[in-house]
């Protein structure tokens, strides 16, 4: 009987068994090992204070405040796991240490177009403690009464964001930095820009993402990023404070101090982590998003699809394991696809009128130009249909049609953290 190699892979808030044959497995991806700086808040409290008094670039944290002056500190919602509650409790015992009283600090939530939290939500994102010291307010892109336009880009993007950045006197930008498919890296300028802007300058910015420059773990001369920049530094951000995750969800980097520096830095540390060589692509390639919340719903397991297409050959087929509890996660991108049913149709639409959602339908599609991507759900099948992926209910079943696809012996890679990970083919 031939060998077999056994994994788990993360599927929502559980895991999902696979043994695959030894023979045949070209590489399980695993990102860099990077040990967590603590397990709690109290272990992390000297590392939090050591990055705001000691940055990378600009003054520290301290210096910057005055006694009295109103604080916004930016935070990530749902959708980007950033550890919030292990960080914020130093970073709000500094604001104090500087004269800023806690009725004086709001924490913002950046959404961007996504939806509100319910306040059991935000207080299970910042914990307890910090939630019963500070408001804590939902962006809304669409509120035009607290919108205000703050410049215009030199690509024309009118930026508007949420007033009470304009009206603070100081903007702390937090946040986890991950490889981002279209705007190069994750964290830094995004808390601004889309965390707390219109939708109709997320919506011009993000029309970028059709621009061959706009990739995947690039920022220079990415048009999406030089706008989201230029667009977050006209409301004159005053202290970024970003984290690094391991693959285990741990704070295994702390980067904090100018905006734009300590940023970098971060992006530095994510590619020595999360980008890994492969030797060559597989026939099949399965990916798991690395669990909740990675794989919430289609719209965030996209950024998966997209990495997991790096390791897979032309014609070769992806194995997504995703549970999406919350279906595609944009009503938008669910209209998109039922208007256009093809992935030409999709393409020439999102080229001739681009919209927030139906740039997810363009981003999920494309990628079926290389591969087959079968998804491993919650979801039922014709939704996944409509989607233009193909269902299976069980791993055992994706196995199957992959088999069906590609013959018995297909070579495989496997992506435990598919979410985090970007294969990159050497020589390329």
């Amino acid at each position: 009987m031939a060998e077999t190699t056994s994994l788990r892979l993360a599927y929502g808030k559980t895991a999902l068994e696979v043994a695959v044959p030894t023979e045949d497995l070209l590489a399980v991806l695993s990102v860099a090992d990077a040990p967590a700086l603590g397990a709690t808040a109290s272990d992390l409290k000297p590392l939090v204070l050591q990055a705001l008094r000691h940055p990378i670039g600009g003054a520290a944290l301290g210096a910057i405040l005055r006694p009295g002056e109103r604080v916004v500190v930016i935070v990530n919602d749902q959708t980007r796991l950033a550890r919030t509650d292990l960080f914020l409790p130093a970073l709000l015992d500094e604001i104090n240490a500087a004269g800023v009283p806690d009725d004086s600090i709001t924490v913002l939530f950046a959404l961007g177009a996504h939806r509100a939290l319910e306040h059991a939500e935000m207080v299970a994102l910042v914990g307890e403690q910090a939630a019963a010291r500070v408001q804590m307010v939902n962006h809304d892109c669409r509120d035009q009464a607290n919108l205000v336009q703050v410049g215009r880009t030199k690509r024309g993007n009118e930026v508007l964001v949420n007033r009470r950045l304009v009206e603070a006197d100081r903007i702390i930008l937090t946040g986890s930095i991950v490889y981002h498919f279209f705007a190069g890296f994750g964290g830094g300028r995004k808390a601004i820009v889309p965390g707390c802007a219109a939708l109709s300058t997320i919506q011009f910015n993000h029309s970028m993402m059709l621009d061959p420059a706009a990739q995947i773990g690039r920022l220079d001369a990415n048009p999406v990023h030089e706008d989201l920049l230029e667009g977050a530094l006209m409301v004159e951000p005053d202290f970024l404070f970003n984290v690094v995750l391991n693959d285990r969800h741990e704070i295994a980097g702390i980067f904090a101090g100018d905006v734009v520096a300590a940023h970098r830095a971060g992006c530095a540390f994510v590619d020595k982590l999360y980008r890994v060589p492969i030797a060559q692509q597989a026939d099949l390639v399965i990916a798991s998003c690395g669990g909740w919340p990675k794989d919430i719903n289609v719209y965030q397991a996209q950024k998966t699809m997209d990495n997991a297409v790096e390791a897979v050959r032309s014609g070769g087929v992806v194995i997504l394991l995703a549970e999406c509890p919350e279906g595609a996660g944009n009503a938008k991108y669910l209209e998109w696809m039922h208007r256009h049913r093809t992935r030409e149709a999709i393409a020439d639409a999102i080229r001739a009128n681009f919209e927030l959602g139906g740039h997810k339908a363009y981003a999920v599609t494309r990628l079926l130009a290389r591969a087959e991507i079968i998804m491993v759900s919650a979801m039922p099948e014709a939704e996944v249909r409509e989607l233009l992926l193909t269902p299976a209910s069980s791993l055992a079943e994706a196995l199957a049609i992959a088999h069906a696809r590609l013959g018995p012996r297909p070579t495989i890679t496997v992506m435990p953290e598919g979410g985090l990970t970007l294969p990159q083919l050497q020589g390329h």
